[in-house]
Order: structure tokens, then C-alpha cells, then sequence
């Protein structure tokens, strides 16, 4: 009879053996498989977090580059702000200085706080204003020293007009500086970076040099 129990309990033992070893087996694949999913998971959204990131950084950008500061700009008459549109417009390419020294404009050594650095077109300095040909663009300086267009300025001599301010944009928004030092009527216009005081305002406070 003894014989009898210890001979089925060898056969139960050797039976639960290979059983045993087989969900051991089992356990651990899904559990490696388990591990697995949780790190793809999660490398998947740290990629996902950058590739928001990344976007979120460009659009900001883009944003800043193409913003049209004028749209900020209250009270302006519908002329007014059409040819201020123009004006832009016009001059946009100049956004890369190469492209406005290619064209004639000249650094004239005018370097002023709130304003910036002057170049000057001379062959077009008469006694006309074309809004679309401004004698002067004002650039100003990042922190890296690349140079980026402000604003624009148009100039006439005080000899051709003397005693009456030139015609510029329409309606009674801009208001020309007799500037008997440069012996120049001028008239800025920040067209392209927002100036709080107005747009034709000759210095712009969020404008600082470097």
C-alpha cells in the first residue's frame, strides 16, 4: 500500500514539474512583452511631446516673422492704412539688407536710439514722395548683430519745399520733422515694427540699439 502512494505521488510530482516550467516560461514572456509595450509607450510620447514642441516653436516663429504690425495700429484712416499696406508691401524685400544696398541705399551714419541705423537712397532725394520708394530705411541690430527693417522714412529737401511740409500719406495722420540739422523735411513709418506712440511717430520706444 505504501509502495502504492509513494509511486503515484513520484508520478504526480514528475508530471507538475515540466507544468510548473512551462508557466514560468509563459509568466515571463508576458511579462518581458508587458515591459516592452511600456517602454515603446513611452519613448513614443516623449517623441510626441518634442514633435508639439517643435511645432509650437515654429508656428511662434513663423507668427513673429509674418505678423503685420500694422494691423495693430488704431484710429488710422482706410487711405492711410491702405498706403501703409503699400509701403510694406514695397518694401519687404528690403527686409534682407544685401537686397536694399544692392538697390542703392547707402549707410549715411545716422545711428539714433529709439530709431535705429539710417540707409539712405540719394538718387531718388527730390522734391516728390512716392510711398512705395521711401529715401530711407531704418534698420536695427539683434542681439546676434543681424540687422532687421523697422521702419521706413521719407525725406525732402528743405531748399525745394521751404515753407510748407510735403505731400505724404493721406488724411492728417503723419506729421512731418523740419530737420534743419540734415536741412530735411522727414517722416517716418513703422510699418514694420509696432511703434506704441503711432506709426508716424519719429522715435519708437521698443526700438533699443545693439
Amino acid at each position: 500500500m505504501k509502495n502504492s502512494l509513494n509511486s503515484v505521488l513520484r508520478c504526480k510530482g514528475n508530471s507538475f514539474a515540466p507544468r510548473y516550467s512551462l508557466l514560468l516560461d509563459t509568466t515571463l514572456f508576458l511579462c518581458s512583452i508587458i515591459f516592452i509595450a511600456i517602454i515603446f509607450s513611452s519613448c513614443q510620447k516623449e517623441k510626441d511631446a518634442a514633435t508639439i514642441t517643435e511645432t509650437e516653436t515654429l508656428s511662434k516663429a513663423r507668427v513673429a516673422t509674418d505678423h503685420n504690425v500694422l494691423t495693430d495700429y488704431n484710429g488710422l484712416e482706410q487711405q492711410t492704412a491702405w498706403e501703409l499696406q503699400q509701403a510694406r508691401a514695397a518694401t519687404a524685400k528690403y527686409r534682407n539688407l544685401k537686397n536694399a544696398i544692392k538697390d542703392g541705399y547707402a549707410d549715411i551714419n545716422v545711428i539714433a536710439e529709439n530709431m535705429g541705423y539710417h540707409y539712405m537712397k540719394a538718387s531718388i532725394l527730390d522734391a516728390t514722395i512716392d510711398i512705395r520708394q521711401p529715401e530711407i530705411l531704418v534698420y536695427n541690430k539683434d542681439e546676434n548683430g543681424d540687422f532687421h527693417l523697422v521702419a521706413v522714412e521719407y525725406a525732402v529737401p528743405i531748399e525745394l519745399t521751404p515753407d510748407t511740409a510735403p505731400g505724404g500719406f493721406s488724411g492728417t495722420s503723419d506729421v512731418w520733422n523740419r530737420h534743419t540739422g540734415f536741412g530735411l523735411w522727414l517722416l517716418h513709418a513703422w510699418v514694420w515694427t509696432y511703434n506704441p506712440d503711432g506709426v508716424f511717430n519719429p522715435t519708437n520706444p521698443l526700438v533699443h540699439l545693439h
